[in-house]
């Protein structure tokens, strides 16, 4: 399975937090070693932009030895397309970098559940049971690039969205938790969600 992690530094509630330490390692650094623990993916892509801003990406990625692409800011749908050319493949884990708690257990088990049924995407988002932070989403490629002409600006910066919201026309399915945990926020989109987090870690 590819694995696709989207990351940028220009983030509107908290410029820099991809690269921002928690307890010594920088948040994006923390969503990569969860993922690395998984035994289903296979390849970690992180898809940043071609801003100067995220040099610093490119620069953390070529370190540690991580693959990276860039693409546009805004568009982040096209930074996948781009990246699903270099690394072709029938179907994409998409992951956001701001995920330090992401667990690799979850994502082994919707990987594992997606290879038995037809589905244009496998989520635990919809409807989320799962922790904010816990996110994991895979996608048809197929479907994906199909129906990419008919995503609006924001569809296109939040590339699922146009599923979601056309949902009786996809297949999409979805893993429960067994305990509804949807209150709990386990990214970081704020300073106070990093400074809370941080205290966790």
């Amino acid at each position: 399975m590819l694995c696709i992690v989207q990351a940028r530094m220009s983030s509107k509630r908290l410029k820099g937090k991809t690269l921002l330490k928690m307890k010594g390692k920088p948040l994006l650094e923390r969503v990569l070693s969860n993922l690395v623990l998984s035994k289903k993916i296979k390849k970690i892509v992180i898809a940043t932009s071609n801003k100067k801003s995220d040099n610093k990406i490119v620069n953390f990625c070529k370190k540690k030895n991580f693959l990276f692409t860039r693409g546009p800011l805004a568009n982040v749908a096209l930074r996948y397309i781009q990246t699903l050319k270099i690394y072709p493949c029938d179907e994409f884990l998409r992951i956001s970098g701001d995920s330090p708690f992401i667990n690799h257990k979850i994502i082994d088990k919707i990987i594992t559940l997606s290879k038995k049924k037809k589905f244009d995407v496998y989520t635990n988002t919809f409807p989320r049971t799962f922790p904010k932070g816990h996110s994991v989403e895979i996608i048809n490629t197929n479907s994906f690039l199909k129906n990419y002409k008919h995503f609006n600006k924001y569809q296109k910066e939040h590339l699922t969205s146009y599923f979601y919201k056309e949902n009786k026309r996809f297949i999409i399915r979805n893993l429960k938790s067994k305990k509804n945990m949807s209150h709990l926020n386990l990214s970081v989109d704020t300073k106070e969600d990093f400074i809370r987090l941080s205290k966790n870690i």
